[in-house]
Order: C-alpha cells, then structure tokens, then sequence
C-alpha cells in the first residue's frame, strides 16, 4: 500500500505541532498540509489529493463536525479533541478513530494502525478487492459475496464459502462496492446478484436468510426494477 495522504486541522498550533511530530514517525504517512484554518482546508481538499484528515471538532470558523457535513464521505477522519462529549455525533461520519487531548504517541498509533487497515481494502478494476483478515491479505471477488454484516467495529464478509472479519464500517464498504450491492438493513449489504427470492421481510440467498429493514425496503424494490 503506497503511503496515506494525511491532513491536520486544528486551531491550536501546539496540537498541530505535536501531530506532525507524530505523523513523522510513522512510515506509512505522508503529512500533505497542515493549518489552523479550517476554510484553508477546505480549499485544498477540493484541489489535491488526500486520504485522512486528522480534524479537531471544536474550532471557530467551521466546527469539526460541520466541516465533515461539507467534505462528506470521500475522505477518512481522525477526530482530535478536548471535548469527550462530541464523540457519539462524530461516530455519525465516515470517522475512523477519536483521539482524546492530550494525545499520546502510544494512542496516536494505535489509531493510525487502525487507519492502515481500513485502507488496505482496495478495489481494482471493479472485479474483487483485497481485504486484510487475520493478518493476510485475501483476494475476493465480487461475484462470490453473498452478504456483508456490520459486527460492531468490523464487517464480515460473507461467499458461498468463507467468511472475512475486516475492520471496517458497512458505510465504507458501501461507498466502495459496485452498483450490484445494496443495503437492505441497518446492518446488512447483499449481492443482488444473488438473490434467490424477497419476501416482506426478507430476502433469501444460497443458504441464509437476511431481513430487510423497513426503511430500506423502498431503496431495493427500486433497484430491482
């Protein structure tokens, strides 16, 4: 995996000055930008490159969380923040970790660790992907998905064969699959493609039963017409 574009946001210059210090010690990141300004931020997300933002929610100009509002999901974030309160509604994005201040370099890797994981899910050429599960990298296609289920910090990646535990959310792996998978359930995306029938409440797959969560259950009677 080539190094993590990585960009800090944070109205205190100590903090900023403390993460670069940290980003330099960790082979797999590339500190890109880093700046006081949230609206500067902005404007540089729109016209370069990056993968994580290491974000602090409480800031002047723009809060942390309004600044996710606006980027959205195409970007990965590590929230860092003096304020434990605000961590529940930060879980509502596309977040990875939530680092408490003061941070320490111990925490910070645990975190990045993190990170590295959930990037080393790659799609290539829109046929399989790899995942990394107890500790290899497994290549899956996407013909062999039946289902994938949310588990808390992780999914499980279901085939007619073998499961993957990855640690990731259903919300990423969502952004990263072809148009042949849907969400069905707060916890569940299946393989259209594998559907054998769908009833009121369930859709039926080779072997397994899956429920469909009423707000959802428009979504795929639309995306099977």
């Amino acid at each position: 995996m080539d190094k993590l574009k990585c960009i800090i946001v944070d109205d205190e210059p100590l903090a900023i000055s403390l993460l670069e210090q940290y980003v330099k010690k960790i082979p797999f990141l590339d500190l890109v930008f880093s700046t006081e300004n949230p609206i500067l931020a902005l404007e540089y997300i729109q016209n370069n490159p990056s993968d994580l933002i290491f974000l602090d929610i409480m800031m002047p100009e723009l809060t942390g969380i309004n600044f996710m509002k606006i980027v959205g999901s195409k970007q990965k974030y590590i929230l860092t923040t003096a304020y434990s309160e605000y961590a529940l509604e930060g879980y509502e994005h596309n977040i990875i970790d939530y680092l408490l201040k003061p941070i320490s370099f111990e925490r910070f890797q645990k975190s990045v660790l993190k990170a590295e994981e959930r990037f080393s899910f790659q799609t290539t050429e829109n046929t399989h992907f790899f995942v990394k599960s107890s500790g290899q990298q497994h290549r899956i296609g996407f013909d062999e998905i039946l289902y994938i289920e949310s588990i808390k910090d992780y999914v499980n990646i279901r085939t007619g064969v073998e499961e993957y535990i990855v640690l990731d959310t259903l919300k990423s792996m969502e952004s990263q699959l072809p148009e042949k998978f849907v969400r069905i359930h707060k916890s569940f995306i299946i393989n259209l493609d594998k559907v054998k029938s769908i009833g009121a409440k369930k859709v039926i797959l080779p072997e397994f039963e899956i429920p469909i969560g009423d707000s959802y259950r428009a979504n795929l009677l639309d995306m099977l017409k």
